[in-house]
């Protein structure tokens, strides 16, 4: 039986695309999204405009929370978008291999 405490996390992202637009998702698997973005599977959003770099990723314990998250998120602009992305990224840090593994070749 699996409970709360074992299951992964879901993580709302915010990605800085080429254009200076911030493209804001949900999943659960992290490294496995930034590699479809960085590969143009990820979303139309971001084959149309590649992401350059993941600004933050904040987890959340389970999918409902972080799809309740990410429709917030994606109702408010940019600037607020750029202040959450701050203070994710104080909270919770983005290694850097998983930086590398979005960054453009």
């Amino acid at each position: 039986m699996t409970t709360a405490s074992t299951e992964q996390p879901w993580f709302v992202y915010l990605l800085l695309c080429r254009s200076g637009r911030i493209y804001t998702g949900v999943t659960p698997g992290l490294d496995h999204r930034m590699k479809a973005h960085k590969t143009g599977r990820g979303a139309l959003f971001t084959k149309m405009d590649p992401p350059v770099r993941l600004l933050a990723a904040k987890p959340f314990a389970s999918k409902g929370e972080a799809l309740q998250i990410e429709r917030q998120v994606k109702g408010v602009g940019a600037q607020h978008k750029l202040t959450l992305a701050r203070i994710w990224s104080e909270q919770h840090p983005v290694d850097q291999a998983t930086q590398d593994r979005l960054a453009l070749a």
